[in-house]
């Protein structure tokens, strides 16, 4: 899969712009604060429908514009497909696959598949359950249509049901609405639990020998799903997850009316890592969590990778900076095969990226140069 091009117009600090990506590795150069971390969050915000920088779309906005727009050409499976996004104040953004307006952010699924990488990952082991929650709904949105459905209907009625049980104390008559947003977030969790699940077993298998390459066998590093009420859904299909839920919310129902909080449902998911069989999150030191990281981002684009028949478009921001150079060299390794577009500071004699297909240098939300090498990576 691989991104041709993009057009940029009111998007961050893009007017009227277009940048063009070879099938290999691309790097996007340029100083702090040019609009090179932009770039990718656009390509992003294309395939998965957000943005992973901000929660409000308004935020993408050009300062003094009053809408964005971003249209990228990819081909996936030797098929083109043009893809636009349309961000308007005051309204509900837009989706365009080949001119036809999608019906839901859902329809995005599949259509553009990336995996982005950037500094805040490196602390996906130390960091609390939703950071862990957050790259499981990444992914899972991107391999399974149904699965972001699921994850924006639980994610009303999870606030729904909130405001219900804040509220039933000056508002009793609520609680005559609280068996059916039971019922249906119950519904929901099951649903989002089972494909979790499913995505760990891959994942564990997948990081487990990515981290054993990359520790030269010295670390084995285990990965364990962790959902309500320590219910093992190993193989489990939604219908049979779906009783243990909802008689988990039976027996916590007073304690939700009491406290005011919803104990019972997939937002309480997380998933464990060990090395060598001890908490990654607690034990490991820096470099060990950093190692791990890293492990998990390239084990996610394996699982699309063995899903699909094609890598999904990497996405790099300043990562490398952020790594050693025995990190380093592990992830330029890594990534000899499939679309890489990579951010990094001016100066890329530090970090020697291989293969090389395209510079791009940006300047001022401008694309002010770029460098095309005859071959790419992909055609050596």
């Amino acid at each position: 899969m691989t991104v041709n091009e993009i057009y940029l117009d009111g998007f961050r600090n893009y007017n009227d712009v277009t940048a063009t990506f070879c099938s290999g590795v691309n790097v996007i150069v340029g100083r702090n604060a040019q609009g090179k971390t932009n770039l990718l969050e656009a390509i992003n915000f294309i395939a998965t429908g957000r943005s992973f920088k901000t929660v409000s779309d308004k935020d993408l906005i050009k300062f003094d514009n009053d809408s964005a727009y971003i249209k990228t050409m990819v081909e996936s499976s030797e098929r083109c497909q043009k893809l636009e996004a349309r961000i308007i104040h005051g309204k509900r953004k837009q989706f365009f696959a080949n001119d036809v307006k999608l019906k839901k952010t859902a329809e995005l699924s599949g259509r553009l598949t990336t995996v982005l990488f950037c500094p805040d990952d490196l602390s996906l082991i130390k960091d609390g359950a939703s950071v862990r929650r957050k790259f499981m709904d990444n992914c899972l949105s991107q391999l399974r249509p149904g699965y972001l459905t699921a994850l924006l209907e639980f994610n009303k009625l999870y606030e729904n049901k909130t405001r219900i049980l804040k509220d039933h104390f000056d508002k009793p008559a609520l609680l005559d609405l609280l068996d059916d947003f039971n019922l249906r977030l119950a519904e929901r969790s099951a649903k989002l639990i089972y494909y979790r699940s499913a995505f760990c077993e891959s994942l564990t298998r997948r990081a487990t020998e990515i981290h054993g390459e990359f520790s030269s066998g010295s670390e084995n590093l285990a990965i364990s799903y962790k959902t309500v009420g320590n219910l093992d859904a190993t193989g489990k299909k939604a219908s049979e997850i779906l009783p243990f839920i909802l008689e988990h919310q039976k027996e916590h129902r007073g304690a939700e009316l009491k406290s005011g909080l919803c104990l019972t449902g997939a937002h309480k998911d997380d998933f464990e890592v060990a090395i060598n069989e001890v908490s990654a999150r607690k034990f490991s030191s820096q470099g060990q969590a950093r190692t791990a990281a890293i492990s998990l981002k390239l084990a996610e684009r394996d699982i699309q990778y063995d899903d699909r028949g094609e890598y999904p478009v990497l996405l790099l921001d300043d990562v490398l900076s952020e790594l050693d150079e025995k990190r380093q060299t592990f992830v330029l390794e890594r990534i000899k095969r499939g679309q890489v577009i990579i951010t990094c500071c001016e100066d890329t004699s530090s970090v020697p990226i291989p293969n090389c297909g395209e510079i791009i240098k940006v300047e001022n939300g401008k694309v002010v140069s770029f460098v095309r090498n005859i071959m790419t990576n992909n055609e050596l």
